[in-house]
């Protein structure tokens, strides 16, 4: 019997939470298709995995049988995944550097630059990632390393340097009526509908609509956008306003949208993230040296 290694992912997050509900934002699914996945691993098995009540998931016996041995298979799994990635890589001489929106602002081709010339040869493969994907394919092992911004979901997991903060702005329709003050304070952003990012990336999209900062106060969304020219359209076209980098006034500039200052909220972190796998790797640890290297504010 084959089953797909994302049945058993999903299996395991249900059993480590306790809680359908948990288990989905942990992994970035709606908790309908979680239910759908984990009823399909108990058809295929031919056994109940779990009793379902009001308070949650509980294993059951084959259920503590087969928790017992995932998290072992999953992580073995995932090794020869990256290590076969990562030769194939190797062989090639490239190195897939998986980013967001505008990666490390200025410094990027100053780090793809200095890293040619520390492996000359070498060819650095940048792969943009949507906000539905906040590690940028590090965690599934689809890139060697990541231009990311902090905090992520599955961070504690990684080797994470940070390399730069900057403030959080507010992206606005440019005839907003608050469009035409130098600096706005969060609490009169509190009731506007916000464009954010899609519903599955929980915590990671809470943090962009400053949740924790609201005290609360309900948030009003008016879109959900995945890609940055969608996430400038619905902002240009009224839908709502938009926590963003200070930088995305420059690399995101566009008519129709302002970008104001807002104060209240916490800046914004850019890293460079990479596998504990690949500490000792020299090629990924080389471009990590480049980032520190090239990057105002770190060395």
């Amino acid at each position: 019997m084959d089953v797909d290694t994302r049945l058993l992912r999903y299996f395991a997050a249900v059993a480590e939470a306790g809680s359908l509900t948990r288990a989905a934002e942990l992994l970035f699914v709606s908790q309908p298709a979680l239910t759908k996945q984990v009823k399909q691993l108990e058809a295929l098995l031919g056994v109940q995995l779990f009793t379902r009540s009001r308070t949650g998931m509980a294993l059951t016996e084959p259920g503590r049988a087969l928790a017992a041995r995932v998290p072992e298979l999953l992580a073995s799994w995932d090794e020869a995944l990256r290590e076969t990635r990562s030769s194939a890589s190797r062989e090639a001489r490239v190195l897939r550097v998986g980013f967001l929106a505008s990666a490390a602002n200025e410094a990027t081709q100053q780090i793809v630059a200095a890293f040619g010339r520390l492996r000359p040869g070498w060819r650095v493969d940048m792969r943009q990632a949507s906000w539905s994907n906040p590690t940028a394919g590090l965690a599934d092992g689809d890139v060697d390393v990541a231009l990311l911004r902090l905090p992520f979901p599955g961070q504690e997991a990684l080797r994470v340097a940070v390399l730069l903060t900057e403030p959080r702005w507010v992206a606005l329709p440019s005839t907003h009526p608050l469009a035409a003050r130098e600096e706005l304070a969060f609490h009169d952003l509190r009731d506007e509908p916000f464009v954010a990012a899609p519903e599955e990336t929980g915590w990671w999209r809470d943090h962009w609509l400053a949740v924790e900062e609201r005290g609360g106060h309900p948030v009003r969304i008016g879109a959900v956008t995945d890609q940055p020219d969608a996430w400038l359209s619905a902002i240009a076209n009224g839908y709502g306003v938009a926590l963003a980098p200070e930088s995305s006034a420059r690399f995101y500039a566009r008519p129709g949208v302002t970008y104001r200052p807002v104060t209240g909220v916490g800046p914004s972190r850019v890293g460079v993230a990479w596998a504990p796998a690949d500490d000792t790797n020299p090629v990924v640890q080389d471009f990590v040296r480049c980032c520190r290297d090239h990057t105002p504010g770190t060395g």
